[in-house]
């Protein structure tokens, strides 16, 4: 019998001033296969991550010289690499924030290895179109996506989307008109909604919208469902 491919090497840049905290990731990630470069403040992890090709960023909210919230924005106008935030605070306002930026996940502080590697290998097979089998471009009236590419586009007009935007897209254009609650979003976008909240996908809708142009007090592609979820029209009024 042949032996499985090997799997390909996930390249990340972990931008994290706790020197400590920084080596100790790195020696669990590269256990498991995942390449690491750090950068031990903002100025120094946005220059590499503009520098190189990684996978992912894994990127520290409290840095010295520039935050991850600046950093994060900077890259955004730049590159859409995946953006896993990283924060020692706990409140919402925090995390929705990263979000809004441009984040497309993030961890709070302590975390486990584990779950920092799950998360990014996650983030990485949405990136590489390999969180299921190939799948034919999904199209729900102008809107089309391409799963393999990882491309969208509305009216033929390219929209530019990160991994999780796409993976949340991806789940409402596969079942059109089918209102999905944030919790079932959260499942299908990442695999689990346990450690996530509810006001991620509300952020990211809210992004998603502006991308489309869709009038968020009246959308006509991404609608609210007031207390249950969200569906996909495909632009009908």
């Amino acid at each position: 019998m042949s032996e499985p491919a090997a799997q390909p090497t996930i390249k990340v840049l972990l931008v994290e001033d706790d020197e400590r905290l920084a080596q100790l990731t790195a020696r669990y990630l590269e256990t498991h296969g995942v390449l690491v470069t750090i950068a031990r403040d903002g100025l120094e992890g946005q220059a590499e991550a503009l520098r190189r090709q990684y996978d992912c960023v894994v990127l520290d909210l409290m840095l010295p010289g520039r935050d991850g919230i600046e950093v994060t924005r900077e890259l955004r106008g730049r590159t859409d690499v995946p953006i896993l935030m990283v924060t020692a605070r706990g409140e919402e306002a925090d995390r929705v924030l990263g979000l809004e930026v441009g984040a497309d996940d993030y961890v709070t502080k302590p975390f486990s290895p584990r779950e920092l590697l799950a998360r990014i290998r996650a983030t990485v097979r949405r990136v590489r179109g390999q969180a299921g089998p190939a799948q034919q471009a999904i199209q729900v009236g102008a809107l089309v996506l391409d799963p393999q590419r990882m491309t969208v586009t509305l009216d033929d007009r390219p929209i530019d989307v990160t991994a999780y935007e796409f993976a949340i897209l991806r789940a409402l254009a596969q079942r059109p008109g089918r209102v999905l609650s944030r919790e079932q979003l959260l499942d299908l976008a990442k695999g689990s909604a346990e450690l996530s909240f509810d006001r991620s996908i509300d952020v990211h809708v809210s992004r998603l919208r502006a991308k489309l142009g869709d009038d968020s007090r009246s959308p006509r592609i991404l609608k609210t469902v007031r207390g249950v979820g969200y569906l996909l029209a495909g632009g009908e009024s």
